[in-house]
């Protein structure tokens, strides 16, 4: 069977790269990107995942110029000669911090001891909370409306400081308890703080698949030394590998470079790169890749490409610009925010001095009017309307069976148009049976016969299938057997008669015909061939019919071979497959239908960790490899595909949940602010009406643990 050798183009291009320290959110990267590009600088891109920014390549002072600019943004470059300081008051201990002070605040305000009602008491267990929020929440707020995208932040630090500065106003002018509102802006600072807390430690995950992938070229590797004739070998890193080097490589050992065999023969696990989990055949001449493992045999190699030369790196640059390709999709409620925000402010002001200049024409109450304007607009609500039901949301998915990387990906995923399959490992087990077995000229029970008898000698896998189906016929008595490593098995009988069972090489001078498993040859004639299947999940059926029942088109995207994919697609209901694509070949494909709508793709090997990356969200299983899990943002438990219809019904009421609590958020904001501003609601009834509005927002959030799935 002939392979095509993997062929891809080499993704590195002439970029400036720089790490970037301080951002928060993907705002902060939206504003670098638009002030970069105002700047002049082209393709620039900004991930905040993993810290990088990226342009075209620049002189030195362009370069500087661009590091200066970031630093004035209130951001870091990090200098690679410079060691990166630690940031001790992370996000973990900001929140350990405010909740601390939130909870003896919420517990003081419930004991009956006059003293821990005392204002300033109540204002000394919130300046820690405050002091927080303004750091955290503020910074961010003020890049977004310095980068003209404003965020949840600037909404957050504006209902936080709204409560906080009007309960400081009643306490300095003692006013007495309808003035103290504290706790309101201690709650709203270290519930978000909290769900800041979840997204970033998502997300972190979500960026360790590179690494995964650097790892697998960190191996050792077996070098030749050629001395007067003589062969001597060292065991090197193969970090110090160079061009035309000379290795032997042994049975289970990883491939230490690309590279083309010169001795030896040996069946190859390339499925990191094909995605087909039977081993594949070679000897010498042909090409072998860097990361890829020999199964079985013996061989040795000259190395032909090293560094990002390789596939293996040239799979780690796809990864990157998959991820900094990836749509940045903003909440629904920071782009209304950016409209929300300037208008409520507006409308607080324009109150006061319609108030101050034609009504009142007294300071004090033309301000508490206005603030009554800010409380009553304060977006807490708004603030808890998403983390609340995306926490809810990502628990219930988690009892059952499913692994959500970041709130955000249950919004993307309730909009799934396409849901893309893999084969091997994915809609099939890896579990290879007998399909089917061809005769020519003899009986299908003395194929049977044959082939039970030579496949017990080899440790093959598809010779274990083989083995595993016919071991109820006779076996035949050899006086002489072997094994030819990346061939097959050769046999005598008592009577002379000679056997051969193997790959096409075998039967390449008898039929053109290769696109079969096993060849069986009789005194050098072919008698038979035989194809082995992997089984297909009990599951994958039903799945493919629930999400095409919900008007979701469903597609099969491929390494193996084009009668494998067209068979398992029949079987499962699949109308649309790609077969025998490689990662680059994947990747486009992944673009072009990410392109037409927001497309999943389902996968389980190294070969699938691009395509997961650069698709709107990638799915894998948790017996797939790290690189595919870590690729992906949702992750079924054990490997099982009846998770996915879950996964998606949980997502879409949980962004009808989301939904629900904004419409009420911004309901409650419309009705409500025109009361305010007419001076028919006073603060203290304005605040308790943005309570009530919270706990409605909570309540119909919890609804979702018991909420039935479509």
């Amino acid at each position: 069977m002939q392979h095509k050798a993997f062929e891809m183009d080499n993704f590195e291009n002439k970029k400036n790269e720089l790490k970037v320290d301080g951002m928060d959110c993907t705002n902060c990267a939206l504003g670098i990107k638009k002030q970069l590009e105002k700047d002049g600088f082209q393709s620039v891109e900004v991930n905040f995942a993993t810290a990088e920014v990226s342009f075209d390549m620049v002189d030195e002072l362009r370069l500087l110029q661009a590091k200066k600019r970031i630093n004035s943004m209130g951001y870091s470059v990090v200098e690679d000669d410079k060691p990166k300081n630690k940031n001790f008051f992370s996000l973990e201990v900001k929140f350990i911090v405010s909740l601390v002070f939130t909870v003896l605040l919420l517990i003081s305000m419930l004991l009956p001891y006059h003293f821990f009602h005392d204002a300033y008491f109540q204002l000394s267990l919130t300046i820690p909370v405050f002091a927080i929020g303004a750091w955290h929440f503020g910074r961010s707020a003020f890049k977004s409306v310095k980068a003209g995208v404003p965020n949840m932040d600037v909404l957050i630090i504006l209902g936080s400081t709204a409560a906080f500065v009007y309960s400081l106003y009643g306490t300095i002018e003692n006013l007495g308890h309808d003035y103290q509102f504290y706790e309101t802006a201690a709650s709203i600072i270290t519930l978000i703080l909290f769900g800041n807390l979840l997204e970033y430690r998502s997300v972190k995950r979500t960026t360790s698949a590179i690494d995964d992938l650097v790892k697998l070229q960190k191996i050792k590797a077996k070098r030749i030394s050629i001395i007067c004739e003589s062969e001597t070998i060292e065991e090197i890193d193969a970090d110090k590998i160079n061009k035309n080097d000379l290795f032997l490589i042994n049975s289970g050992d990883k491939i230490p470079s690309d590279g083309y065999i010169y001795w030896g023969h040996g069946s190859f696990d390339e499925s990191m790169i094909s995605g087909e989990s039977i081993p594949v055949d070679k000897g010498e001449g042909l090409h072998v890749i860097g990361g890829t493992i020999l199964v079985s045999g013996s061989i040795k190699i000259k190395a032909t490409a090293i560094g990002k030369d390789t596939v293996l790196s040239q799979i780690i640059e796809m990864v990157k610009r998959a991820q900094q390709d990836k749509p940045r999709m903003q909440h629904l409620a920071d782009k209304i925010s950016a409209i929300f925000v300037p208008l409520v402010t507006a409308i607080a002001l324009l109150t006061f001095f319609i108030s101050y200049l034609f009504i009142l024409h007294d300071f004090q109450p033309s301000l508490m009017r206005s603030i009554a304007v800010l409380v009553i607009a304060c977006p807490c609500a708004l603030g808890l309307a998403i983390p609340t039901a995306v926490v809810v949301g990502i628990g219930r998915v988690a009892k059952n069976g499913i692994l959500i990387k970041g709130g955000s990906t249950l919004e993307k995923f309730a909009g799934i148009k396409t849901v893309v399959f893999d084969k091997t490992g994915t809609l099939t087990t890896g579990k290879f049976n007998v399909r089917k077995l061809h005769v020519l000229g003899i009986t299908e029970e003395r194929a049977k016969s044959i082939l039970y008898s030579l496949e017990k000698h080899s440790s093959h896998p598809i010779a274990k299938s083989i083995v595993s189906a016919f071991e109820a016929f006779p076996l035949i008595d050899f006086k002489q057997i072997k094994e030819q490593k990346g061939i097959g098995i050769e046999a005598t009988d008592n009577a002379e008669n000679t056997y051969n069972a193997g790959s096409y090489t075998l039967a390449a001078n008898y039929t053109n015909d290769d696109s079969h498993n096993v060849y069986l040859l009789e005194n050098n004639k072919l008698v038979a061939w035989l194809d082995v299947e992997d089984d297909i999940k009990p599951d994958a059926a039903a799945t493919i019919k629930f999400l095409k029942s919900q008007g979701i088109k469903t597609v099969l995207l491929s390494g193996d071979r084009k009668s494998k994919c067209e068979y398992l697609a029949k079987e499962i209901g699949i109308e649309e497959i790609y077969f025998e694509k490689l990662p680059e070949e994947k990747l486009n494909i992944i673009e072009e239908l990410t392109t037409a709508g927001d497309t999943a793709m389902v996968g389980d090997g190294i070969n699938d960790a691009p395509a997961l990356a650069r698709a709107t969200v990638g799915i894998s299983l948790s017996n797939a490899t790290q690189v595919a899990i870590k690729s992906a943002q949702i992750i079924l438990l054990n490997g099982n595909l009846n998770l996915l219809p879950k996964a998606w019904s949980i997502s879409s009421i949980t962004l009808t949940t989301i939904k629900q609590n904004l419409f009420w958020a911004f309901f409650y904001n419309i009705i409500a602010i025109p009361i305010a501003a007419a001076g028919f609601l006073n603060p203290m009834i304005a605040a308790a009406s943005m309570a009530f509005s919270d706990v409605f927002v909570i309540a119909n959030s919890l609804r979702l643990r018991n909420k039935e799935l479509i």
